[in-house]
């Protein structure tokens, strides 16, 4: 059989066409195979909440993931789909998202009568602090991190719309300020006492009280990380003990490139001449 020029161009288009498809599946094969490694190794149901900024068709626009009613509604099926004897590990990368939806997943992996535990790679703000919240332990890299969980009405935090009705005058202040205050007191008393009864079993109820508040009250702005240390002042589980698989696990969930990246180095340990060499993520 011969092949001409053309044959041969639109061979080369089919195959640019497929390979993107391919390495996604080579991907997702590579992610499960992990996942179901960590899980018979320490016998528990792995669900992993990892979110990156995506990329859009092929153009290449930016989209910020955040947790949503969809995320909910997949960690509580998983959830479903496993005996309440069962473990269930939560690996937690994200920047936050909706209330409601991370709600729904701390409550229901607080009634989940097995072991819980969170591991935060290297951050879980906002909604995902909750989550952890509700866990019966958080592992944490050395340097991740926690927010504060304080709430925001569109652009504001809710603190910040009260502090507006100590500063002026009530008739100086606009109608949709004054609504919004309202919406505000509401919402600080609401996620106070969610987090108040997360923390409910693993810390005695008058430190719960003061966590919640503290966590909740706008003492910080809302980017604000809350370190290991921090974390252990409170007087919550936490520890350091990161398993190598986890963090080998977020090299699979990588921010996708378009540009020349921000970042670049040799990825392969590097030691001092002499020196013993040790396993991965000694």
């Amino acid at each position: 059989m011969n092949f001409g020029f053309g044959d041969l161009l639109w061979l080369f288009f089919l195959l640019m066409a497929v390979q993107p498809m391919i390495e996604q599946r080579m991907l997702e094969y590579s992610r499960q195979r992990l996942i179901a490694q960590i899980e018979r190794k320490r016998r528990s149901r792995v669900i992993v909440l990892i979110h990156r900024q995506e990329t859009m068709g092929f153009f290449g626009f930016p989209i910020v993931r955040y947790i949503d009613i969809n995320d909910s509604e997949e960690v509580l099926r998983a959830i479903r789909l496993t005996d309440p004897e069962v473990p269930i590990d939560l690996i937690v990368h994200t920047p936050g998202g909706l209330a409601l939806a991370a709600l729904q997943i701390a409550r229901a992996i607080k009634d989940h009568p097995g072991q819980v535990t969170v591991f935060v790679p290297h951050y879980a703000m906002s909604g995902g602090t909750l989550i952890a919240l509700a866990a019966d332990r958080i592992i944490m890299s050395e340097h991740a991190v926690l927010g504060p969980v304080d709430p925001q009405l569109g652009h504001y935090p809710a603190v910040s719309l009260l502090s507006v009705l100590k500063k002026k005058p009530i008739e100086q202040i606009e109608d949709e300020t004054l609504i919004l205050a309202d919406q505000a007191e509401k919402a600080i008393r609401q996620v106070r006492e969610s987090v108040r009864k997360l923390l409910t079993g693993t810390l005695p109820p008058e430190q719960a009280d003061q966590v919640a508040q503290m966590l909740s009250e706008g003492r910080w702005t809302h980017d604000h990380p809350i370190t290991v240390q921090d974390l252990k002042e409170m007087g919550l589980p936490v520890s350091t003990e990161m398993p190598v698989e986890v963090m080998q696990l977020m090299r699979f969930y990588r921010q996708p490139v378009r540009h020349r990246p921000t970042v670049d180095y040799l990825p392969v340990p590097r030691r001092r001449e002499g020196s013993p060499r040790l396993g991965e993520g000694r």
